[in-house]
């Protein structure tokens, strides 16, 4: 496990910088992404900082070793109190916290929403929820273990981002971050053969199923890893990958056990962006003790896309929300 951050990985920004790209998402958040395209924000990429701009377009190539980048030094603007409940409306839709999101999921690709999640919202607010502190999802404050994103879906984002508004009391809450590429020589012949075969399936994460009666559904067999080196790619959620075959559920856990030796633990503080690469990188998150008192760690979380194919945004709902499950099943 890597306890620090090596500086390479990311970009610190200067006090300019910082007074461009707030300005940049004040004026970006006033475009509500949610009815509008990636076109409708060009103008403002173009004004990034010309270092970060170019730092984040070469991450968005897919070639990263360790599969994330650490943006430090955003502002967050004037916050409320860290919410207490499930939906929007904590912060104004204009903030400019959403507008620094959009900026750079459309820089790596297109900001987008998935309509069976959280009703298709483009901004995510991952924080504590009282009598839900077990569960496996952004309202718990359990460990969260090694998962890459909608792990179940055929359009699974190609980036997500965490930006750090709130940092936890006792300020050890560790977003954990575990690259494929890192990990795979720890990884023998045979668990790599095994782990290339689609003898494994997904079970929809608990944010797309609170609704759903019964069991929750699962994705159909696919691969755990998949490419070659040195660009191997991974699709993997520790918590809800599994196999019939015994190689397959012993490979899976040889393929924790060396995520678990790469790991990077990287603890976010107010103004700090974590972008990770979704196919590269799987990501956790260490335990921590809400207080509920307003003051609880919070973080905002928004997908990229880097193309939706034409079928796809012909379904949506609204602009940038990607069609339910139940309406694309078996389309990939």
């Amino acid at each position: 496990m890597h306890p620090n951050t090596p500086t390479q990985i990311g970009h610190h920004l200067s006090a300019a910088e910082a007074r461009v790209m707030w300005d940049l998402a004040e004026r970006s958040a006033t475009r509500r992404p949610e009815h509008s395209t990636g076109l409708d924000h060009s103008d403002l990429l173009l004004d990034i900082p010309g270092e970060l701009r170019s730092r984040l377009l070469d991450f968005a190539t897919g070639t990263s070793r360790e599969g994330f980048f650490l943006l430090r030094g955003l502002p967050v603007g004037d916050l409320p109190a860290t919410p207490a409940a499930h939906g929007a409306g904590a912060l104004p839709e204009q903030h400019g916290t959403a507008g620094l999101l959009t900026l750079v999921a459309d820089l790596l690709g297109t900001l987008v929403g998935y309509e069976d999640e959280k009703d298709g919202a483009l901004i995510h607010e991952v924080h504590p929820v009282p009598g839900e502190e077990e569960r496996i999802e952004n309202s718990g404050s359990v460990a969260f273990d090694f998962h890459t994103e909608n792990v179940h879906h055929p359009l699974r984002p190609d980036f997500l981002g965490l930006l750090c508004l709130r940092q936890d009391h006792e300020g050890t809450a560790a977003t954990r971050v575990a690259s494929v590429r890192e990990a795979y020589g720890l990884l023998s012949d045979s668990h790599r053969e095994i782990l290339a075969q689609p003898v494994f399936r997904s079970a929809y994460p608990t944010s797309f199923s609170r609704n759903l009666a019964g069991p929750r559904p699962s994705s159909g067999v696919h691969p755990v890893l998949f490419g070659a080196e040195p660009y191997v790619f991974m699709r993997f959620n520790s918590h809800t990958t599994t196999s019939d075959d015994p190689r397959g559920t012993e490979a899976l856990r040889a393929l924790t056990e060396a995520l678990e030796e790469t790991c990077h633990e990287v603890l976010l503080t107010p103004g700090d962006l974590v972008v990770v690469d979704n196919h590269i990188a799987a990501h956790g998150r260490s335990a921590f003790t809400p207080r509920f008192d307003g003051n609880d760690r919070w973080l905002r979380r928004c997908y990229s896309l880097r193309s939706v194919p034409r079928w796809a945004e012909s379904m949506m709902p609204r602009p940038r929300v990607l069609p339910a499950l139940s309406k694309i099943t078996g389309v990939l």
